[in-house]
């Protein structure tokens, strides 16, 4: 049995009063080809894909109910501690009918004064249905599409358990109490971005953990002092499971996000391992969050949880209503030219452009430069340090285009982009809808142009499907058809 490499360290000694989370990275930058498996900058094992077996998982109880009786025992209740020199009556939000204010929540003053400085005021759908159950400690499943406020709903629940339930006695270092999984590294590292925005008023230490960045840093990080949140991808939390370098015996609440995703992208092998390591599913709270469900998803609930609560949030459509979906029905030839005569107009402010496959988004990225466009990229082959440098150019406005991969760009939240481009159609339906997800956000108009050739046009049935209408295809208007 592997000895765990973490020092104790009393309680008495003094907490860093800021939250830190992890953003120094590894400026190693890896080409992989057409590899599928995600490359990281250091030789440890890294997040790449297993063979999928989720119908072994064993299950340690009888199949779980759609509504559970009381919380676990063993989650003990407490105070909690009051924020300085701020007072919740400095956040006046008015009742709406059929609305659900934080204020309803009898959430910590620390974490309403975090809530108030990020303008929130309502919850989302996801929010207003979760956050009853999960507060009180139940365990929850939720079905929610990306965008609608889901990882608020768990951080929120989870930060309410640490902060109202201290621990008593001594800690040890590299010993989380949280741990969020999740299947990309963007993903991750706006997962980390967001609990940092929430804890910023307590001392809670929030910590991030993907492959492609330094192990050693990262290591040196988590020993610094207490480890209260981690939010990690499954293969780099294996590294240092494997290692000896974290324990997840006094882990209180697990969030799988996008389950979904991680299923299809091989990692629930790796999960499931994770899961083990924890205590047993009657003594934390397990938080399960997915777009789709199916029979693995189901094993994967029924294995891992107590009695969740079921909450389905359904958008009203699928597609935002504030998205221009455009089909240009092109020849592969045309392609090209379209798309720089896209990029070139003013109306062309920000734009992501996805690709299928990192060959296709090598290629793609190599022939803009070589035209003049000042563009950057973003897919698994790049190491982490650059993906993230070429994220904050794009939020920044150094640079106005974007060639990405899905999986890569599944875990883009920027608002303000104009245009998003799919020079191919994806193969899976879904992927459309969080590619052209990207632009008309926060109330702002977007547009997506879908370059359908006859390479991929065969794609677009199933895309309608999915979205329950027929969309309108088209030859580019003339000005961008010019070479």
């Amino acid at each position: 049995m592997t000895e765990m490499k973490v020092s104790k360290i009393s309680l008495s000694k003094t907490i860093a009063d800021d939250v830190s989370v992890d953003s120094t990275i590894d400026s190693t930058q890896v080409h992989a080809g057409d590899s599928p498996a995600e490359i990281q900058a250091d030789p440890t094992p890294s997040d790449t894909a297993e063979p999928q077996a989720v119908a072994e998982a064993q299950s340690d109880s009888e199949a779980t109910q759609s509504q559970p009786d009381k919380p676990s025992s063993s989650r003990k209740r407490g105070r909690s501690r009051t924020a300085k020199a701020w007072s919740i009556d400095q956040f006046a939000v008015p009742e709406l009918e059929g609305k659900v204010r934080f204020h309803d929540l009898d959430l910590p003053t620390e974490l309403m004064r975090a809530i108030a400085d990020l303008g929130f005021e309502y919850c989302s759908s996801i929010q207003a249905e979760v956050l009853p159950h999960t507060l009180d400690g139940y365990d929850a499943v939720g079905k929610a599409q990306t965008g609608t406020g889901k990882t608020a709903a768990f951080l929120l629940a989870a930060m309410n358990e640490l902060l109202i339930n201290p621990v008593e006695g001594e800690r040890f270092l590299a010993e989380p109490r949280v741990v969020v999984l999740a299947p990309t590294r963007e993903l991750v590292m706006q997962i980390g971005t967001d609990a940092v925005d929430l804890a910023k008023h307590t001392d809670l230490q929030v910590h991030t953990l993907v492959g492609g960045m330094d192990y050693g840093k990262q290591l040196q990080r988590i020993q610094r002092g207490y480890v209260d949140i981690v939010a990690a991808t499954p293969g780099r939390l294996i590294d240092f499971i494997t290692r000896g370098d974290i324990s997840l015996a006094q882990v209180e609440v697990l969030v799988l996000d996008e389950a979904d995703r991680m299923l299809d992208m091989g990692f629930i092998p790796q999960v499931r391992r994770i899961v083990r390591a924890t205590p047993p599913r009657e003594q934390r709270q397990t938080m399960l969050f997915s777009a789709t469900f199916n029979y693995d998803v189901q094993v994967m609930i029924d294995s891992w949880m107590v009695d969740p609560v079921r909450i389905e949030i359904e958008p009203e459509n699928i597609a935002a209503d504030s998205v221009d979906q455009r089909v240009y029905m092109v020849s592969s030839q045309e392609k090209f030219t379209v798309l720089k005569n896209i990029l070139a107009s003013e109306a062309a402010t920000s734009v992501i452009i996805f690709a299928n496959r990192r060959d296709q988004t090598r290629r793609l990225y190599e022939k803009l430069r070589k035209a003049g466009v000042r563009c950057g990229m973003l897919s698994g082959e790049i190491a982490q340090q650059k993906r993230t440098r070429t994220l904050e150019q794009f939020k920044t406005g150094d640079i106005k285009v974007l060639v990405a991969t899905d999986v890569a760009g599944r875990g883009i939240h920027i608002d303000g982009i104009s245009h998003v481009v799919n020079y191919n159609l994806p193969d899976d339906p879904e992927d459309y809808v969080h590619r052209i997800g990207r632009t008309g956000r926060a109330g702002a108009k977007g547009i997506s142009i879908s370059l359908a050739c006859e390479d991929d046009a065969f794609m677009l049935p199933d895309i309608e499907v999915l979205l329950g209408e027929k969309l309108v295809c088209e030859r580019p208007p003339e000005q961008l058809s010019g070479s």
